[in-house]
């Protein structure tokens, strides 16, 4: 689903085209591609855990909290070029809808948390917006995955122009639509731009009877339509589409293509959807559930899904006294992009490319997903994962991706996607989610 790759220099070009096929191989994977689609139905019942994680009441952001998204705000003044795109990965002018949406939901918070002017958002918001009116669209329909930040022309995953693309995807098409309703609905200076995006969007063959589909190009380039998302990512998108009024309740229900999994003493959702029967792996991470309570708020579902989660990474620590904060991340270093999981392919604690070659030394304490679990939780352990990942910040880059969980070398890797979910993190700490704010109140319950 994310682009998110590291050049330091030119002299290392080969390199990021590496990390860029890498991060191709990984991206479709997520999507999660579907020969056939059988709707689910519903046999699991999700039931409330008698002892569930307590939600952190609100707190105001404080010094260390500024310093924090600062260090965040930083790795964007060194990657926006002049179109207002941000580069997916420090140095490297690529990027996909994903990250722009990131790059805007950073910007919103790190405005109104202080540490950007009302001038200065006026100014990268009115050019961004521009730039992703005037991208060009696969098919007529919808962005490409992947497009060059300098020069808005679509690209392959080698940051090479294809004139006609490589496709969509419709999980990063919905994470767009979380910031385009949001400054449609909050920022009149922007509104009409917002919603000329949306509007010049055609979402008639992404969404087909409740259910998310991406299109790729074929061997005979043709355009091929792909059931997209699983269980986690898939609702979240979900939760994003309905923002339009359009239909996408198939995809957001949980119970579809559910199962339980014990990991660490702790029964975990996972999709019962099979790679042999889908060609796409089912991975357990944080981020998407972290996604959810940032921008939406926790429905009653979610909420419980995320707190097994949650538990499951504590536990491991408890047992075997391993810090734990698992995401998918890029890494610097072969195979560039990692799947580290809760459960995977049979396996906890599974760390995979998308091949299913496992990787297990390479496993990373997440930084995105130990800030995002502190904020949304604020217990004894998310506060020593926050004080383990300190060490991935960066004052002249950002934050770096995270933490090698085998000798706590530092993984050297700073993204868009990082470090908007710290900015959308500490946004969340006094002002809760973005899209729910003005009317619910959050706290523990």
């Amino acid at each position: 689903m994310m682009f998110d790759n590291v050049i330091k220099a030119r002299s290392h070009i080969a390199f990021v085209l590496g990390l860029c096929i890498a991060a191709a191989i990984a991206y479709s994977a997520e999507t999660g591609i579907s020969k056939t689609l059988h709707i689910g139905q519903k046999t699991i019942l999700i039931e409330t855990s008698d002892a569930q994680t307590v939600l952190a009441n609100p707190s105001v952001i404080n010094a260390k909290d500024l310093q924090q998204a600062k260090i965040a705000w930083r790795y964007f003044e060194r990657n926006t070029q002049d179109t207002g795109l941000v580069n997916a990965a420090d140095n490297f002018p690529s990027t996909t809808i994903w990250d722009q949406a990131s790059y805007l939901l950073g910007l919103i918070a790190a405005q109104k948390i202080g540490i950007v002017s009302d001038v200065e958002f006026d100014m990268r918001m009115a050019s961004a917006l521009t730039s992703l009116r005037a991208l060009p669209l696969f098919d007529s329909r919808l962005p490409n995955k992947v497009y060059e930040t300098r020069f808005l022309t679509m690209t392959n995953y080698k940051n090479d122009p294809v004139l006609r693309g490589v496709g969509w995807s419709a999980l990063d098409v919905a994470r767009m639509i979380v910031p385009l309703t949001t400054i449609a609905q909050h920022y009149p200076h922007h509104a009409k731009e917002a919603l000329e995006i949306l509007q010049a969007w055609d979402f008639s063959k992404m969404i087909n009877d409740g259910t998310l589909y991406g299109a790729r190009v074929t061997d005979d380039d043709a355009t091929e339509f792909v059931q997209e998302g699983r269980l986690g990512y898939e609702e979240y998108a979900a939760r994003a589409i309905s923002l339009l009024g359009l239909d996408a309740l198939r995809a957001a229900k949980f119970d579809d293509y559910l199962r339980f999994e014990k990991v660490s003493q702790q029964m975990i959702a996972v999709d019962s959807r099979s790679f042999a029967e889908f060609d796409a792996h089912n991975y357990v991470v944080s981020e998407p559930y972290i996604l959810t309570a940032l921008e939406f708020g926790f429905d009653s579902e979610s909420r419980e899904l995320a707190h097994r989660i949650y538990v499951a990474q504590e536990n491991r620590y408890k047992n075997a006294g391993i810090l734990t904060a698992v995401s998918e991340d890029n890494i610097d270093q072969e195979p560039y992009f990692l799947y580290n999981t809760v459960f995977a392919n049979g396996v906890a604690w599974n760390t995979l490319a998308e091949n299913g070659d496992q990787f297990q030394h390479l496993r990373t304490v997440s930084t995105k997903a130990a800030i995002g679990w502190n904020v949304l939780y604020d217990t004894q352990y998310t506060n020593a994962l926050v004080k383990h990942v300190e060490r991935t910040k960066n004052a002249e880059i950002g934050w770096y991706s995270g933490v090698y969980e085998s000798d706590g070398t530092v993984n050297k890797i700073a993204t868009a996607n990082t470090n908007a979910i710290i900015l959308q993190s500490i946004y969340y700490k006094e002002f809760g989610p973005l899209i729910t704010q003005g009317f619910m109140k959050r706290g523990a319950s």
